[in-house]
């Protein structure tokens, strides 16, 4: 294990490239820290959000505040709460993060959950809970997806996270290991973490900008367990790591990150593909499932644990049953080569090709922020409550891109990247 000096210099070091680089924190912005799922941060990520909040004031955050939150008093609530009452929702939250969006201020999400939170428990009531919050949500959702301001995901260890990615080891143990492989997926370990970013950065645009160049109507995918084909809108852009926000701050969304990204258009989605890593979702894990599409629809989903949990994502609204984001990993990434899971969408999404349920990205398609929700629809965007990433990459993926005149050409061979840049 790391020694405790080491690890606060780590720490340190982790909690500036996420100011410095995901945030891009600028001089007299406020900066609100939260969780974007159904939870404040637990305060198994005190550490850590105390190691921003300094490196936030350094940086010249005019003020610096975080949603906590409490797993257990969720639990509890879905164990004892009435059944008629999952409705209710803290909207002061809301009120507090739509006021710094307003403002132009920078927001934060810290995910340190347990994966397994609300295993064992109803699916009905989950699924309510769940709803009540992206629909309070959404309107936090409709800026975040077009842009609006400076944002970032991160992670921070907990005791239960750590546990179930390194189950062999005592609690003390894993829980360093889990702190460990955060520090260097996310760069913290290298001698100048900032630096380091800026490289990583600068290869994704380009890898982004071939396939912009490309221009391709549609990605075909075969491995094993799928056979799909996913069809790109005219006017879709490729990104990759970095943004301009509406405030005028360039910043990088995802920490880590390693995938390039567009939106496909939700009208073309034809055949089935199978997850390749669990879903963490809601404080329960989705195991072993597949998904099928026909018109661009979910038609069927199938798990082997959690199915319930799985047909409740799709059955949110309309456009849980199409996809708003399609994204390109290639199976040796920095996560990739490692030799465990994450239990935690941030990071497995880093290691395989994936796709989202629901709402896209309005920047990820030319004029997308410019159009009513009723052209994005026509153009082939998608609009939902759920964005909801899983991850279908492996070594034993291969994927075509097919151009407009409908010939095929490698973009992916055994999951590695079948062109040069």
């Amino acid at each position: 294990m790391i020694a405790k000096e080491q690890h606060q210099e780590l720490l340190a070091k982790y909690a500036e490239a996420v100011v410095r680089v995901g945030l891009n924190l600028r001089k007299g912005q406020r900066l609100i820290i939260n969780n974007g799922a159904s939870r404040g941060v637990p305060p198994a990520g005190r550490e850590f959000i105390y190691a921003v909040t300094k490196a936030a004031y350094a940086a010249g955050a005019k003020y610096v505040e975080v949603i906590w939150g409490d797993e257990e008093m969720l639990r509890l609530r879905l164990q004892h709460a009435p059944a008629d009452s999952f409705n209710e929702y803290p909207k002061f939250h809301i009120q507090a993060v739509m006021d710094m969006i307003q403002n132009g201020d920078a927001l934060l999400s810290v995910y340190a959950n347990d994966p397994d939170a609300f295993d064992g428990l109803d699916a009905e009531r989950i699924a309510a809970m769940q709803r009540a919050h992206l629909t309070q949500y959404s309107p936090i959702g409709a800026q975040v997806s077009r842009n609006a301001i400076n944002w970032c995901v991160v992670a921070s260890s907990s005791p239960s996270w750590a546990k179930k990615v390194f189950p062999d080891l005592e609690q003390e143990e894993a829980e360093a290991k889990l702190w460990q492989a955060i520090f260097e997926t996310t760069r913290a370990t290298l001698p100048d973490p900032i630096a380091a970013w800026e490289g990583h950065i600068a290869n994704l645009k380009v890898r982004a900008k071939y396939m912009q160049a490309k221009k391709y109507s549609a990605l075909y995918y075969k491995g094993p367990g799928t056979d799909f084909t996913l069809g790109l809108p005219h006017g879709h852009i490729w990104g990759g790591a970095q943004s301009m926000a509406e405030n005028g701050v360039i910043f990088t969304a995802n920490m880590p990150t390693e995938e390039i990204f567009t939106l496909p258009d939700r009208h073309r989605a034809e055949g089935t593909v199978a997850a390749t890593f669990p879903l963490s979702y809601g404080g329960s894990l989705i195991e072993d499932f597949s998904v099928t599409f026909e018109n661009g629809r979910i038609v069927k989903v199938n798990a082997k644990k959690n199915e319930a949990i799985l047909q409740k994502i799709v059955d949110t609204d309309e456009g849980s049953t199409r996809l708003g984001e399609v994204a390109l990993v290639n199976a040796t990434s920095p996560i990739g080569k490692r030799d465990h899971l994450f239990y935690n969408t941030l990071f497995d999404e880093n290691a395989s090709c994936h796709i989202a349920i629901g709402r896209a990205y309005r920047f990820t398609l030319t004029g997308g922020a410019e159009l009513t929700d009723e052209e994005f629809i026509a153009a082939g965007g998608n609009l939902s409550l759920n964005h909801v990433d899983f991850m279908i990459g492996s070594p034993h993926m291969d994927i075509d891109g097919i151009t407009q005149n409908g010939e095929r050409e490698p973009v992916m061979r055994s999951g590695e990247w079948a062109f040069d840049v």
